[in-house]
């Protein structure tokens, strides 16, 4: 049986009529997984309850009590909470740390009856581009093991392209979602900021930090996303995500001129030949302005670090993680934190701590929190308009392992097309485009739809149409 070919709704059907048992579905995502971590590095732990897993969701099968989940292979990010389960944010400070709760997403996919194969691979505390940044080795492409697998959700991205796991839990600050999904072309979804719980999830920037899936296909994302949205008493944040939305997409608006420098010539040529194909479907294609655009990965660069500032003040070796002893408190703290934490995280937390202090906290971070209002101001009036945003999600195909790691600026600069959404808090998918050739290699490419708020209906109408006119 081809496995890696079938829907998440194919399969339940099979799980449901006998055609097919949980442990032959789950022994296929497994092998692969074990087969081909030590190339890859995708998990940093398999977990060995699997059987266990197989025999609860087989038997809700056999009793007639599953969903369309039931029996799902999942992957799941190691920054997202599992009841006794180690999980470090693939930081050494939190190396044998221990959840002491389930998050609300996973607990709901768990009542569901999925099989969690094991957390994937990821930049420390999601802060980076690339999965060069985690503590326990980077994870490659999944087309060309030369080449990064994007970040921060690298490990989830290549285990759902690598068929060693159907669908991967990952997180998105600013584009660590729908950057890996772009380089390892597959589907990847950054829901609406409170469409999701964030219960559970270690927190990186607050205001921007959202629980999404990756997937092989848009049908499959939305199944997910509709298992793990919803209102939780447990996040305050969280905001009712049922809104129907039963308009027909017409228009698509492009900021024309937002892709005029800095983006790859191939990534634009097949952006404009998407538009084309969608043109020719019938959608009528906009040029759109959005000013505060060209703002956003400075906005960003200012209030996420401010936010990493706040949220890594816990990781100190006495309230959370290891602690390195030194020759009184002080120096703990010194040793602790410049040992066990990497070279990424500590930059942001000095660069967050500076935007906050006294002095500099007016002349920085308020007037990005002011521009940031400005921005969603902006995007709403645009939304008055037009139906769907599209952008190439990324300006350029998969990178070379250490090729930006010397160069901040230019791997910053990778979030370019994606870090609005953050900031706006609006729904965002990246759906394959295609495939260019950079010498001998072919590199995946995707094409991001943005929609607003509370819109993800709008996304998957539009993605799935988008799978089959490509």
């Amino acid at each position: 049986m081809d496995f890696a070919n079938l829907t998440i709704k194919e399969v339940s059907e099979l799980l449901k009529v006998k055609k097919l048992t949980v442990k032959e579905l789950v022994d296929f995502y497994l092998e692969n997984a074990k087969e081909k971590n030590d190339e890859y590095n995708i998990y940093l732990e398999i977990f060995d309850d699997i059987d266990e897993q197989v025999a609860v969701a087989q038997a809700k099968i056999d009793s007639g009590d599953a969903t369309i989940l039931t029996g799902i292979p999942f992957a799941v990010k190691d920054n997202i909470l599992i009841d006794t389960r180690k999980v470090s944010a693939a930081s050494k400070i939190l190396e044998n740390y221990v959840a002491p709760y389930t998050a609300t997403v996973t607990k709901k996919l768990i009542d569901q009856g999925v099989v969690f194969i094991g957390r994937t691979n990821m930049d420390e505390f999601a802060m980076g581009g690339s999965t060069e940044n985690s503590a326990y080795g980077l994870t490659k492409n999944s087309h060309d093991t030369g080449r990064v697998a994007g970040g921060s959700s690298g490990g989830s991205a290549v285990a759902v392209e690598l068929d060693a796991a159907m669908v991967a839990l990952g997180s998105d600050t600013g584009g660590s979602i729908r950057q890996p999904a772009a380089f390892n072309g597959v589907v990847g979804l950054k829901p609406t900021y409170g469409a999701v719980s964030r219960h559970g999830l270690m927190a990186m920037g607050s205001s921007l930090d959202v629980i999404g899936p990756i997937t092989k296909n848009v049908e499959d994302s939305k199944i997910v996303f509709d298992a793990i949205k919803g209102i939780d008493p447990k996040d305050s944040t969280t905001v009712e995500s049922t809104e129907k939305d039963d308009k027909k997409i017409k228009t698509i608006g492009v900021p024309r001129e937002y892709l005029k420098e800095g983006v790859d010539k191939d990534v634009l040529q097949n952006f404009n030949n998407s538009l084309e194909k969608l043109k020719k479907d019938g959608y009528e294609i906009v040029d759109i302005d959005l000013p505060t655009l060209d703002f956003s990965l400075a906005i960003y660069y200012i209030l996420m670090p401010a936010e990493v500032s706040a949220n890594m003040s816990r990781y100190d070796g006495v309230r959370f993680g290891e602690k390195v002893n030194g020759k009184d408190l002080t120096e703990d703290y010194f040793k602790t934190r410049g040992q066990l934490l990497g070279e990424e995280v500590r930059r942001r937390i000095i660069l967050g701590t500076y935007v906050l202090s006294a002095g500099y906290s007016d002349q920085y971070y308020n007037k990005a929190w002011s521009v940031r209002n400005l921005m969603r101001e902006n995007f709403a009036k645009v939304f008055a308009n037009i139906d769907i945003i599209a952008l190439p999600t990324t300006p350029s195909p998969a990178f070379k392992i250490g090729e930006k790691t010397d160069n901040l600026l230019s791997m910053y600069l990778e979030d370019i097309f994606t870090v609005f959404a953050n900031l706006v808090g609006i729904p965002a998918i990246s759906v394959p485009s295609g495939i260019i050739n950079k010498g001998e290699k072919k590199l995946p490419i995707g094409i991001q739809f943005v929609a607003p708020h509370l819109k993800e209906n709008r996304l998957f109408k539009i993605g799935q149409k988008f799978e089959k006119i490509i």
